[in-house]
């Protein structure tokens, strides 16, 4: 019951009512990748492709499709990870969560949230003004 009613009132918390319905009618699965979300490909869109849509494992965060099932996703290669023996190339990052608004988050120097005090102004910039 809690499921049921989490999919009807939450759109960030796995998929919704509505996505349910609409993979059960219309949906293939495709493949499933290592943090458990699921992959499928149904219809088409307005342009001739095949829909492709992902139901996430828990929170509902982009970030967490790994690089191949990336490309796959946006239509950059036509055969999914499952399909196929992909390895991740030596260059290619581990995932790491979306750190916006925590603590860990990216903060430049001179950042108010960072704390500390802006950098002196070097006074190397002359601003523009019109007819000069």
């Amino acid at each position: 019951m809690k499921t049921f009613i989490l999919q009807f009132f939450t759109w960030w918390n796995g998929q919704t009512l509505g996505t349910r319905f609409f993979t059960w009618r219309k949906g293939t699965k495709v493949g499933e990748d290592q943090f458990g979300n699921v992959y499928f490909e149904g219809t088409f869109d307005s342009e001739g492709r095949k829909r492709r849509w992902v139901i996430y494992n828990g929170y509902a965060e982009a970030s967490a499709i790994p690089a191949g099932w990336h490309g796959w996703m946006h239509h950059r290669v036509d055969t999914p990870p499952s399909k196929e023996d992909y390895k991740p190339h030596a260059w290619e990052k581990n995932h790491q969560p979306n750190l916006t608004g925590s603590a860990a988050a990216y903060r430049p120097q001179g950042s108010i949230a960072r704390g500390d005090n802006r950098p002196t102004v070097t006074g190397d910039y002359d601003a523009w003004t019109p007819g000069s």
